[in-house]
């Protein structure tokens, strides 16, 4: 299964360019940090377009894909901002595991939007992978506050939105090679989130896109990562329902744990790891039916 793999380089790279990106928010702001994996990481997908097209035809753009990857870009660049909020607040570990029942969102916004039902044993499959999320995030949920959580859920649903976006814009393309229709729809997603973040900038916030000039070395790694992820991501959507993509893209959570507990040496209590083998199970058991055709 290509999108198995797809998914998994997706998410190694994310969590790359999460690295990268999550300081910028303090020195250059929310807007200035969201803006980055969009502005920079625009001229490298572009440019692999480019060396691609004399080898192959590009697909033709209908106003049906057009109108999802705005619905989508436009979703991510919420979906960012608010994500960066969280990782500025001081419940971290519970706006993060809100952040992660994007999976649940998305399968129920896929049946409305893209009439893509997932069957009652798949969502089931996911469902169980998403708890676990929430009992190994380690989160003191007796402490969250309002806006963290508020936070966490909104960046969540809106990243499912943005999946579903580009997963109908995908699917409105004519048939071809599914890395071709991948690379196309993000070079036209971040072209329009480029546009819309540079224009607001230069309007209202050009203190933020001095920071940015002024980070360049870093706002150039996190774009660049940023747009290897996507791409990736995009592979995945093509190839699948977008709930399947993002809810093997959780075992990266339970990579997080392993590297933190032997590398950093941070203990692990048992509650979390009930959560990594929920995690563990619900994700094996939607690839087994995703395998089967179940």
């Amino acid at each position: 299964m290509i999108w198995v793999a797809a998914t998994l380089i997706a998410a190694v790279a994310q969590t790359a360019r999460n690295a990268a990106q999550a300081g910028l928010g303090g020195r250059i702001g929310t807007i200035g940090a969201t803006s980055v994996r969009f502005i920079f990481g625009f001229p490298f997908a572009a440019l692999f377009l480019l060396l691609l097209t004399p080898f192959t035809d590009l697909p033709p753009l209908n106003a049906t894909a057009i109108g999802f990857t705005a619905m989508g870009a436009g979703a991510q660049i919420g979906a960012t901002a608010f994500m960066l909020l969280t990782m500025r607040g001081q419940n971290f570990g519970v706006a993060t595991a809100l952040m992660k029942t994007e999976p649940v969102t998305l399968a129920l916004i896929g049946i409305l939007i893209l009439n893509e039902p997932m069957g009652p044993v798949s969502l089931a499959a996911i469902g169980l992978a998403t708890l676990g999320v929430m009992l190994s995030s380690g989160a003191r949920w007796s402490r969250a506050g309002l806006i963290p959580v508020v936070n966490g859920i909104t960046a969540g649903a809106l990243f499912g939105l943005s999946a579903i976006g580009f997963r109908g814009a995908l699917l409105t393309l004519p048939e071809g090679s599914f890395f071709v229709h991948a690379l196309t729809i993000l070079v036209l997603t971040l072209g329009l989130q480029s546009s819309i973040t540079l224009a607001w900038m230069l309007i209202a916030d050009r203190r933020a896109l001095r920071g940015i000039m002024g980070e360049w070395r870093v706002s150039l790694a996190a774009g660049g990562l940023g747009a290897f992820a996507s791409l990736f991501w995009f592979i995945g959507f093509a190839l699948t329902p977008a709930a399947n993509v993002r809810t093997l893209a959780l075992i990266e959570v339970v990579f997080a744990q392993i590297v933190s507990g032997r590398f950093l040496h941070e203990s692990t209590g048992r509650i979390q790891l009930i959560g990594m083998a929920l995690i563990a199970a619900g994700v094996g058991w939607l690839l087994v039916l995703t395998a089967t055709g179940g």
